[in-house]
C-alpha cells in the first residue's frame, strides 16, 4: 500500500540571536543584575534551552538549533527567563509564533516584541464535542428543549513539570438569571483523556416565543464554558460564545453537531503592557514538505544520479540545480546528501572541480571562491566529518571551554591585571595542542574525505604541472581553511559543544582559529606573515618553528591524500554518537511510581550503550550494541509518561524517558541505525509493559510471549549520514519549482546559443549560467520539466483526491519549445 507521508522539518538559527532592553521582573532583581536564558518550546513542551547569559539587559545568545519536529504542533514559542538562585526562575516575556505564520518569518531576521507570560494564557490542546437540541415534554405537559453536550475526548493537553496531569472538565451554561454546571470524572495521569460523558441542560422557552429567531436571540445571551483543571492549578479554559451561537443556529431537533475545538485562554489574558519587556531577535528557517511515496521520486533521483556520467558535467541535472540556486547556499545540501547516499558524490565533485580548474588562471587562487565545487565539498565534510572532529579536536575544545584561561594578546583588549606574556603562553599551548591533534589524525580521516582530497590533488597537479606546491594547497584550502579552522571558531555549529561559547572563550577560539588557518595554509613564510593585519598576531606567529610546522603539515596532507589507500587497523575508534540526561526505569521493579524512575546519563557510542549516575562517572550498566535486538516506542499508558522508549536486548528491557519529543525521536533514530544490522533482531515487540503477570498491551500472561506488534523497519543507511532520500528528493523538487523562471531563462539561453554562433545576444542575462553544450543542456532541462510536472500532478492528486490535475499550459509551452529547439538544432547543423 502506498502511503502519503507529510514530513515537517524545522530549522531554527538563532545566530545572531539576541535580546535587547529586557525589562525588570518581579521581585528584588534589578535590571543590571539580570542573568537570563532563553528556551524554545513546541506548544508547552520545552525542547531546547540556551546557556545563562550573565548580568546584561541586552544579552547575545548566538545559539543554533536544528531539529525535526516529530509530532503535530500549533505554536512555536521562545521564553526569556531571569535566573534566580533562591527561587524559581522568573519569566521575563515570550514570543509565540503560530505554525501558520512561520512561513512569513522564514529565512530572515526579525525583532519580536516580548509579550507578558500569563499562566492563564499558557494553553494547549483540543477538545472533541458533540452537541444537539432535543425537544422534550415537561411534567406539566408543555414542550421544552434540552441542550445535550457530550465531551468525547481531549488531545495534547500540556504536561505539568514534564509529567501528565489529572484532567477533568466542567461544563457550564450561564445566562442572565441562571448558571448550570456539570463536571466529568477525573482521568489519572494522561494528556489525552477519554471522557465519553454526556450532560443535559434544560433550555426554557420564553413566554413570547413564536419563531425560531426568538429562541436564537434568547440563546445568544448564554455562554458555554468548558474548563479543565488539574488539582488547584487552572490549566485550560475555552470560552466559545460566538462559536456556540453559530452552532446553536444550525442545531435542529435531533440533529447532532460534532466537531473539534482548539482550547483558548481564559478571558483576554494579561492586560499588562508589553512595551517595557524588551525584544528578541530571531532568524528562523522553516521547511514543511509533503513527501510522496518513494516510486514518485524514482525518475528525479535517477536523473540526478546520472549526473557524474553526463558530458560535459555542466549539462547534468545536478549541475543545473547548483547553477540556478547559486544564491542560496543551503540549496546544494539535499543534492549532496542524495549523491552521498548512493555513492555518487566522488565522481560528481571530481567532474565539477575539473570544470572549475579550467577557469582558474593562477595556482594561488585555487578553490578560493564560493563555487559549486567548494560548496559541495563543504557540505560533504560537515556531514561525513562530524565523528572525525569529535575524536580529533573535541577533547582540546572541551579543555579550552572548561579551563577558562585568559589568552588575550591584543594590547588594546587587555583587562586590568592581565599579563600579556602569560596570556601568550596559554594561547601557544592551546594552539600547539590543536595543531598536534590535527596533524596526527590522518588515520581517523574518513575514507571518502581522503578519496576527495586525492582527486583534488591529482586535478590540481594536472592543471598546474609546473607548480610543486599546488598539490598541497588544493588540499589544505579545504581541510584546514574550510574544515578545522571553522570548527574551532564555531564548535557549537559542528555539535562539538552544546552551546555557543561565552565572549571570552569565543575570543580565544578566534585567535586559535586564525593561527591554525595560517599554519595549515601553503605558502612562503613572508606571505603567511603578511596575511596578519594585526601586529600582535604577526609577533605571535613568529614564535612557532615554521620549518617543523611545514614538515608536519606536509606529512599530514600526504597521508590524507595519498595514492595508496589507507589500510584499516581493524579496530574502530569508539565514537560518541549521542549522550544526555534521561529518566530510567529501575530494572525489575513491579510497582509503578515516581521512585522507580531515576535520573541517569545515557551514552551511546558505536560500540556500546551505557548509563551512568552522572556525566563523567563510571558506567552503572553497559549494553553492547551488537546485543541490541530492537529499539521501539513505549505506549504512554505503560507508565503514564510521555516520550518513553525501550531498548530490547538479551536481558530485561531497558525503559527510558527522554526529556522531550525531539530528544525521544533522536534517540530512537540513532539507536535504530546503530543496531540495524545486528543478527537475531526481533520482528515483533510489546508496546506496553509486563505488570501483575500479564502484558498490558495484548493481555498475554507469559512474560516470554512473542510481541504483539511488528517492529519498526529501519532503512539500511550509513550511520553517519542518516539520509532520507525521499525527503531530499522532495526538497530538490521544491527548489526547482521555486526557480522555475531561471530554468526557463536557461532554456532560452540554450536556444539563443544554438541560433547565434559567435557573440550571443543578451549575454549579460545568460552569463549567469554555465552552458558548454546547449543541446545537451536543453535536453536535460526538458527531462527536468517533465519530471516536475508529473510530481506537481502527484501533489495535486494527494491534496485533492477527488480531482485529477488538468495538464497545464506549461507542458504545451515546453513541448512547443522542445520542437523549436529540435528545429533550431537541425538548422544549425545544416548551416
Amino acid at each position: 500500500m502506498a502511503l502519503s507521508v507529510q514530513m515537517v522539518i524545522l530549522s531554527i538559527y538563532d545566530a545572531p540571536g539576541e535580546a535587547k532592553s529586557l525589562g525588570p521582573v518581579s521581585g528584588p532583581n534589578r535590571q543590571k543584575d539580570l542573568c537570563t536564558f532563553c528556551t524554545v518550546s513546541l506548544d508547552q513542551e520545552e525542547v531546547f534551552r540556551t546557556k545563562v547569559f550573565d548580568k546584561s539587559t541586552s544579552p547575545f545568545y548566538g545559539e543554533d538549533f536544528y531539529f525535526e519536529i516529530p509530532r503535530p504542533f500549533q505554536c512555536l514559542s521562545f521564553y526569556v527567563y531571569a535566573k534566580s538562585v533562591f527561587q524559581r526562575d522568573l519569566a521575563v516575556g515570550k514570543v509565540s509564533i503560530r505554525k501558520d505564520d512561520l512561513c512569513k518569518y522564514s529565512g530572515k531576521e526579525h525583532w519580536f516584541v516580548l509579550q507578558p507570560v500569563d499562566p492563564n494564557s499558557e494553553v494547549q490542546g483540543k477538545v472533541h464535542l458533540e452537541m444537539r437540541l432535543n425537544e422534550v415534554i415537561t411534567e406539566n405537559g408543555s414542550v421544552g428543549q434540552h441542550l445535550v453536550v457530550k465531551i468525547i475526548e481531549c488531545k495534547e493537553l500540556p504536561l505539568i513539570s514534564g509529567q501528565n496531569c489529572d484532567p477533568y472538565a466542567t461544563v457550564s451554561l450561564v445566562g442572565p438569571a441562571r448558571s448550570d454546571q456539570k463536571k466529568t470524572k477525573v482521568k489519572k495521569k494522561t494528556s489525552n483523556p477519554q471522557f465519553d460523558e454526556t450532560f443535559f441542560f434544560e433550555v426554557t422557552r420564553s413566554s413570547s416565543y413564536s419563531k425560531k429567531s426568538h429562541f436564537q436571540v434568547y440563546l445568544h445571551f448564554l455562554s458555554f464554558i468548558l474548563t479543565f483543571l488539574h488539582f488547584d492549578y487552572l490549566i485550560i479554559i475555552i470560552k466559545k460564545k460566538k462559536n456556540l451561537d453559530l452552532v446553536l443556529k444550525i442545531l435542529r431537533n435531533d440533529h447532532i453537531h460534532k466537531a473539534w475545538y482548539l482550547l483558548q485562554p481564559k478571558g483576554n489574558g494579561s492586560k499588562s503592557k508589553s512595551d517595557d519587556l524588551g525584544s528578541l531577535r530571531l532568524k528562523l528557517n522553516y521547511i514543511e514538505d509533503t513527501v510522496l511515496p518513494p516510486a514518485c521520486y524514482t525518475p528525479l533521483c535517477n536523473l540526478l544520479l546520472k549526473s557524474p556520467d553526463v558530458k560535459p558535467i555542466s549539462a547534468s541535472s545536478a549541475h543545473i540545480l547548483g547553477d540556478i540556486c547559486r544564491d542560496r547556499y543551503e540549496a546544494v545540501l539535499p543534492m549532496v546528501r542524495l549523491l552521498l547516499h548512493h555513492n555518487r558524490f566522488l565522481p560528481f565533485v571530481s567532474a565539477v572541480a575539473a570544470l572549475e580548474l579550467e577557469n582558474t588562471q593562477e595556482a594561488n587562487t585555487i578553490f578560493r571562491g564560493n563555487t559549486l565545487a567548494t560548496r559541495c565539498i563543504d557540505d560533504m565534510m560537515k556531514i561525513i566529518g562530524k565523528n572525525y572532529l569529535a575524536v580529533t579536536i573535541k577533547p582540546v575544545i572541551d579543555e579550552i571551554c572548561e579551563s577558562n584561561k585568559t589568552c588575550e594578546i591584543d594590547p588594546n583588549k587587555l583587562k586590568e591585571g592581565d599579563n600579556v606574556e602569560s596570556n601568550k603562553e596559554n594561547l601557544q599551548v592551546y594552539v600547539q595542542k590543536v595543531f598536534t591533534s590535527i596533524t596526527q589524525s590522518s588515520s581517523s580521516c574518513p575514507p571518502l574525505m581522503c578519496d576527495v582530497f586525492k582527486a583534488l590533488r591529482h586535478l590540481a597537479c594536472k592543471r598546474f604541472p609546473g607548480d610543486p606546491h599546488v598539490q598541497y594547497s588544493a588540499v589544505s584550502s579545504f581541510v584546514f581553511l574550510r574544515f578545522f579552522a571553522v570548527a574551532v571558531l564555531s564548535p557549537h555549529t559542528f555539535q562539538l559543544r552544546s552551546h555557543h561559547p561565552d565572549p571570552e572563550i569565543s575570543r580565544t577560539l578566534t585567535l586559535i582559529s586564525k593561527t591554525i588557518q595560517t599554519l595549515g595554509s601553503w605558502g612562503s613564510l613572508s606571505k603567511k606573515l603578511s596575511s596578519f593585519k594585526e601586529t600582535y598576531m604577526y609577533d605571535f606567529f613568529k614564535s612557532f618553528q615554521e620549518d617543523k610546522c611545514i614538515e608536519k603539515v606536509k606529512k599530514f596532507l600526504d597521508e590524507i591524500s595519498s595514492k595508496v589507500s589507507k589500510e584499516s587497523s581493524g579496530l574502530e575508534d569508539a565514537v560518541v554518537l549521542k549522550e544526555g540526561e534521561v529518566q530510567k526505569r529501575a530494572q525489575g521493579k513491579k510497582r509503578l511510581g515516581k521512585k522507580n524512575f531515576k535520573k541517569r546519563w545515557l551514552r551511546l557510542t558505536n560500540r556500546d550503550l551505557s548509563y551512568h549516575k552522572q556525566k563523567g562517572k563510571e558506567a552503572v550498566c553497559t549494553i553492547c550494541v551488537k546485543n541490541i535486538l530492537a529499539v521501539e516506542k513505549l505506549d504512554e499508558s505503560a507508565f503514564n509518561r510521555k516520550n518513553m522508549f525501550q531498548v530490547l536486548h538479551s536481558e530485561k528491557p531497558l525503559y527510558v524517558q527522554a526529556g522531550n519529543c525531539v530528544e525521544a525521536s533522536e534517540w530512537l533514530d540513532v539507536l535504530g541505525q546503530v543496531c540495524r544490522c545486528n543478527e537475531g533482531r526481533l520482528t515483533t515487540f510489546h508496546p506496553s509493559n509486563y505488570v501483575g503477570g500479564v502484558w498490558q498491551c495484548c493481555k498475554s500472561q507469559s512474560s516470554s510471549a512473542p510481541g504483539c506488534k511488528p517492529c519498526t523497519t529501519t532503512m539500511l543507511a550509513n550511520l553517519q549520514l542518516d539520509i532520507d532520500c525521499d525527503r531530499e528528493a522532495e526538497r530538490i523538487f521544491s527548489l526547482l519549482s521555486l526557480n522555475d523562471t531561471k530554468l526557463q531563462n536557461m532554456e532560452d539561453a540554450c536556444a539563443t546559443m544554438v541560433v547565434y554562433q559567435g557573440p550571443q545576444r543578451e549575454q549579460e542575462e545568460y552569463s549567469k549560467f554555465t552552458i558548454q553544450e546547449p543541446k545537451e543542456t536543453f535536453q536535460t532541462l526538458q527531462q527536468l520539466r517533465n519530471i516536475m510536472e508529473e510530481l506537481q500532478q502527484q501533489h495535486h492528486i494527494r491534496n485533492d483526491p477527488t480531482k485529477l490535475m488538468h495538464v497545464s499550459v506549461l507542458r504545451e509551452e515546453s513541448q512547443t519549445c522542445s520542437n523549436t529547439m529540435h528545429a533550431l538544432g537541425e538548422h544549425a547543423h545544416l548551416a
